[in-house]
């Protein structure tokens, strides 16, 4: 399938921006795409007529523009998981005090898609719209561990497994064990995969096909969680998937 080039270097031009750099000069966004900064002027100008990206008016550096909120909440709200889940994520963080999130796959990664912060969380790692590795993460876990084996071995096909901390899984083997044991107890835990000092359960919610499509999550740290409270957490968390998939006409 051809590829049209200036669509391509604008939609590269976007994935510049993340967490770590919201805001870019022109001269490295040139360096960073290897292109002449007449080529990457006119298509931030492009970009800017579309509101998809601003310029300041004092430094001069580019950010990206409010339309992607605008089409982003589009998105969202037609996510009907995301507002049958809402309540069952705020009572969730309400009863434990902890971060919750929901995500879902997308490609070969999860993506959060709701998250409410707990009273006595000190977790600031996760935000919506961010994207998490499959092998690293409980919600990844889960959204891997309850597909069909032909729709595994198709994820599997080229993954990177990307060493987050000394505990990662690092190869094919050990996650394909890993999600044999998910799938048998239920849930997932990533512990200390993903984050140093950060600990999370994760369960999946299934829709009216029985089809697990987004994963429930809750995240600790492991300094202020041990296995009982955890234990303790894991069965508030299951209660609660359970809620929502039955919401969503899952029938146990």
């Amino acid at each position: 399938m051809p590829i049209i080039q200036a669509l391509d270097r604008a939609f590269k031009i976007i994935d510049l921006f993340d967490e770590h750099c919201m805001e870019y000069k022109l001269t490295e966004i040139s360096s960073a795409m290897n292109l002449h900064k007449s080529t990457v002027h006119a298509l931030l100008k492009t970009l800017q007529a579309h509101q998809y990206i601003v310029q300041d008016e004092q430094s001069g550096k580019y950010r990206l523009g409010m339309r992607f909120v605008e089409k982003g909440q589009l998105l969202l709200n037609h996510f009907d998981i995301r507002e049958i889940a809402r309540p069952h994520l705020r009572a969730l963080s309400a009863e434990t005090g902890q971060t919750t999130h929901l995500v879902i796959m997308e490609g070969k990664e999860g993506i959060y898609i709701d998250k409410v912060e707990g009273q006595k969380a000190a977790i600031r790692y996760s935000r919506i719209g961010r994207r998490v590795s499959l092998h690293s993460s409980a919600v990844g876990k889960v959204l891997a561990a309850f597909r069909p084996i032909e729709e595994q071995t198709q994820m599997m096909a080229g993954y990177t497994f990307v060493k987050h901390t000394d505990k990662t899984i690092d190869n094919i083997e050990a996650f394909m064990k890993e999600l044999e044991e998910v799938k048998k107890q239920g849930y997932a835990i990533d512990n200390e995969e993903n984050e140093p000092g950060v600990r999370c359960a994760a369960a999946p919610i299934y829709n009216h096909n029985g089809k697990v499509i987004a994963a429930l999550s809750v995240s600790t740290m492991v300094a202020h969680v041990d296995d009982r409270e955890l234990a303790r957490l894991i069965g508030m968390l299951q209660q609660e998937k359970s809620h929502i998939s039955r919401q969503l006409g899952y029938l146990t």
